[in-house]
């Protein structure tokens, strides 16, 4: 089956066509990065008005890549939740018009379901019977979580951020140390060479009794950086050379340092009390080298497999909302009349 997909969920415009689940034909991306950089961060009005100058061809391009006509698209799928409200419904619009162009069946696809799924995208990826279960590490702008994945389909949330994700923190961290946006490549750029151990940055939330609770959550397997980020504008406050000398390499390379002791931290905690075969990483935050490397050596202490998303399907895609429609056991809804947009979307509710 040839799923069309579109992704328009926050500050990428995408389209997609993959085969059965896991072929990927085609995978286009346009990046809004340079639109938003002048206000350090995505501004909702501008980045719904991008999608709309910029879908329709990238849908065609999308369709032509594949090398199909549009009769051979068996199904069009799209993001309708969770992200920005005014962009998604650019998406599942233009989705919605072209289904009912084509006469065929249009399905909506939950965004941070999708980004679990892009661990299985690529000709070297594991099928998703062949690992589970696994423990996924989720960490973009957007979504900081750990998920324990049974089966495509079958989720549970673990813990996850109680106010910043872990992207946020390092666009917010960058913009102290005025690198620049989008923050996450700027800190991994400026942090080469540094030494990750020169500043003793917080690693968020104290370690609790085991099974105490943030809302529904294990407290223990949760996330927060606002105290980090508080750190280092008072380290800056007190250190104001740091942004006119050579420290500034160390220093970037001390907070990302805290934001990836954070991630692991957790992580170890949910691996040693839920038996799972392998550990992944999805997510824009997992193209992060110094995180890899990170994750490596934790998965390798543990003896268990690590899958991690390929790079080009860390950052917000289509190629992952197309594969996730068209892939076997998959819970995507089947669009009726009355589906709209759920920027609220959470993980498990189809």
């Amino acid at each position: 089956m040839n799923v069309l997909g579109i992704e328009t969920s926050c500050d990428e415009t995408s389209a997609a066509v993959v085969r059965d689940g896991r072929t990927v034909l085609s995978n286009v991306v346009f990046t809004q990065v340079a639109r938003h950089r002048p206000y350090g961060g995505v501004v909702p009005e501008i980045a719904s008005r991008c999608h709309v100058e910029e879908i329709a061809g990238i849908v065609r391009q999308a369709v032509q890549d594949a090398g199909l006509t549009w009769e051979q698209i068996d199904a069009v799928a799209a993001t309708y939740g969770p992200g920005l409200a005014s962009s998604l419904l650019v998406g599942l619009s233009a989705a919605k018009a072209l289904a009912l162009r084509l006469g065929k069946p249009l399905l909506g696809v939950n965004h941070v379901e999708a980004h679990l799924y892009s661990l299985f995208l690529g000709s070297d990826a594991p099928s998703p019977d062949s690992i589970a279960p696994l423990i996924v590490l989720m960490v973009s702008g957007g979504h900081t979580g750990l998920v324990r994945v049974a089966k495509v389909g079958s989720y549970k949330l673990l813990g996850q951020t109680l106010d910043d994700a872990a992207g946020e923190a390092l666009d917010k961290g960058a913009n102290l140390l005025k690198l620049g946006y989008p923050g996450g490549p700027a800190i991994e750029k400026a942090a080469a060479g540094g030494d990750p151990a020169h500043v003793k940055f917080p690693r968020g939330l104290r370690h609790g009794a085991a099974g105490e609770l943030a809302g529904e959550l294990d407290r223990d397997l949760c996330f927060s950086f606002s105290g980090l980020k508080t750190s280092l504008l008072y380290y800056l406050r007190d250190h104001p050379e740091v942004l006119v000398n050579g420290a500034l390499k160390d220093v970037a390379a001390s907070y990302q340092e805290a934001v990836f002791d954070a991630l692991l931290a957790r992580l170890r905690r949910a691996v040693e009390r839920h038996r799972v075969s392998a550990v992944g990483c999805v997510g824009g935050v997992a193209r992060n080298g110094r995180l890899r490397e990170k994750l490596e050596r934790m998965s390798g202490e543990y003896g268990l497999r690590l899958v991690l998303a390929r790079p080009e399907f860390c950052t917000d895609n289509a190629a992952m909302i197309a594969a996730l429609a068209g892939a076997p056991g998959s819970v995507v809804r089947t669009a009726t009349d009355d589906l709209d947009v759920q920027p609220d979307l959470v993980l498990g509710v189809p």
